[in-house]
Formats: C-alpha cells, structure tokens, sequence
C-alpha cells in the first residue's frame, strides 16, 4: 500500500514544498482547489494534494472518490491513534517522497490539513525523520499518545478553527494546544465567530501568512 493519486499546483523550479491532507470522505481534488488562493502569497511554492490511500468506510459505495486516511468509524480515542499510527509510515514516505522529486530539504517542506488531515499531519510531522518547516491545520485535532511523545521534532504550527463547527467542536484546537504546547511547540493561529467546519477567507489569508514566514 502506498499514496500514488496526487495533484498539483507547481511554478517552474520551486523553492518550497505544501503537502495537503484532506478530510475524511474527500479526496485530494478538494483541498488544490486552495492552492492558487496561496500561491498568490507564495508564488515560488509547490502545492501536492494526495488521496488518502484507503476508500472511506462512511460513504455509500455509490459515490466514489471518497477517501480517508484512517476509519473514524469507531470513536474510541485509542483506536483512533492506532488509526493514525497505522497510515502514518505512507504519509511519510509520500512527503520524503515528493520532497526528493522536488529536491527539496525538509525544512522547506509543510502539511497542510483539513479536519481528518489536520489530525493525520499533526501526528506524522513530529515524526519524521528529519525536521519540517512546520504544520497549518484548519478544523483538525490532535491524536495525542501519551506513550509516544517523547523526542518529537519541534515545529510552528498554525490551528485554525470555527467556533461553529459542529463536526470537530472547537474545543479540540484549545486540547491541542495545551498539548503541543507543553511538549516545546510554537502555536499560533485564531478562531473566526459563526464560522462552522470550513475554510474561510480569513483562514486562507492567516494560513498563507503562516506558510510564507516559515518557508521563507
């Protein structure tokens, strides 16, 4: 098993990398579709969106194109984490991947998650092998492991969320910010009033803020 369905936003010869991570039950279509709204900021930056490499377990089978990274079928917080551990070897390997197609270090290199892939880039990024330039999670959580917390690799991270969102409540970004925070992480990043479990201008113009100080 492996990530091989991808797509891209790229300039000639780029100088930094953004891998997205979509939702669950999405694909990797959804979030490129963000890419030439930060591009705008970041014009020398490539931008690969992948689908997760598992078809989604919650969408009928009549709709294709449906993906997830781990199956949120069973809430249960530990089964979830070993959801996550278990994809996280793929992801990686997709982002050393692409670094090198682009012959890229990876600290010009940043995920890029929405809900699902929020939870996904926050897990795999403290883990790879070398560190990243950092992480921008919009309406995610953090899956955290208490076990396996020890000799992470340090980042920025940018949370954004909706204080309206009623499928990932807002109160997940504060528990991953306690969290993150306490292991020697930089948070940033702002909650939008009315906003429900999506993307809005504001959060595409502070992302691409994000994106550009620490890639540059």
């Amino acid at each position: 098993m492996s990530i091989t369905n991808f797509y891209e936003h790229c300039p000639d010869n780029p100088q930094s990398l953004v891998i997205m991570l979509h939702g669950v039950g999405s694909n990797g279509q959804d979030l490129i579709s963000l890419a030439p709204y930060l591009a705008q900021s970041l014009p020398n930056t490539a931008f690969v969106s992948s689908d997760a490499p598992f078809v989604c377990d919650m969408v009928p089978p009549e709709y294709p194109n449906a993906y997830q990274w781990f199956s949120l079928q069973n809430r249960d917080p530990h089964v979830l984490l070993d959801g996550v551990k278990t994809v996280m070897p793929l992801v990686g390997e997709f982002v050393i991947e692409q670094a090198e197609r682009f012959q890229l270090p990876l600290n010009k290199v940043a995920l890029l998650g929405f809900s699902q892939g929020t939870m996904t880039s926050l897990h795999v990024a403290p883990r790879l092998k070398d560190k990243i330039a950092g992480v921008l999670g919009y309406s995610g959580a953090l899956l955290w492991d208490e076990n396996g917390s020890k000799d992470l690799k340090t980042m920025p991270i940018c949370l954004i969320h909706g204080e309206s969102d009623d499928i990932v409540p807002v109160e997940a970004r504060a528990h991953a910010i306690e969290k993150l925070e306490s292991a020697g992480f930089t948070l940033s990043g702002h909650t939008t009033p009315g906003l429900a479990h999506s993307i809005d201008q504001k959060g595409i113009d502070a992302g691409s803020a994000f994106l550009k100080e620490i890639l540059s």
